[in-house]
């Protein structure tokens, strides 16, 4: 989505609002679709002494599968971006400016970068989740499962030991 921005462009103090849908579900993270609704994005451009500034946010509810028990469930997603724009850059590696072609900024673009970048690389149904068993595949989170631990074979002669060893009483 291609937003102008030349009404406020050499107007110091002025603001453009934005708020636009975003349709991102065609994006696959990890084999699966998570982004089944529309993402809403909201934000404004700021002329600040001739100085512009972009301040976004764009939110969405997931739908997730937790990475340790398998668990699917619904995650509210929101990620902030902000830039700043120029018509032409002084300094070729600062990352924070984006360059205005024709006095417009393509915020389609900046949005979905910034929710690209903003997905996390391990989702959660909650911080404490136990996971599965790695032996009978039960759901720790709901009670412990029937398997005998095994020992760590690296421990292995001393458990023999424990039980060789005679109980005293």
């Amino acid at each position: 989505m291609l937003f102008d921005v030349k009404p406020i462009l050499h107007t110091p103090g002025k603001q453009l609002d934005f708020q636009f849908a975003l349709d991102l579900s065609d994006l696959e993270f990890g084999g699966r679709y998570p982004i089944s609704r529309p993402v809403e994005v909201t934000g404004s451009v700021r002329n600040s002494a001739d100085v512009l500034s972009l301040e976004m946010t764009v939110r969405t509810t997931l739908d997730a599968v937790c990475d340790r028990c398998g668990k699917e469930f619904l995650q509210d997603k929101e990620i902030t971006y902000s830039c700043m724009l120029a018509e032409e850059l002084q300094n070729e590696d600062n990352d924070e400016i984006v360059l205005l072609t024709d006095g417009e900024v393509d915020l389609g673009d900046l949005a979905r970068t910034a929710f690209i970048l903003g997905m996390d690389t391990k989702t959660l149904c909650s911080e404490d989740c136990k996971g599965l068993c790695p032996r009978c595949g039960a759901d720790l989170n709901l009670g412990p499962c029937s398997c005998k631990q095994e020992v760590d074979p690296r421990l292995a002669v001393l458990a023999k030991l424990l039980e060789d060893k005679p109980n005293k009483q």
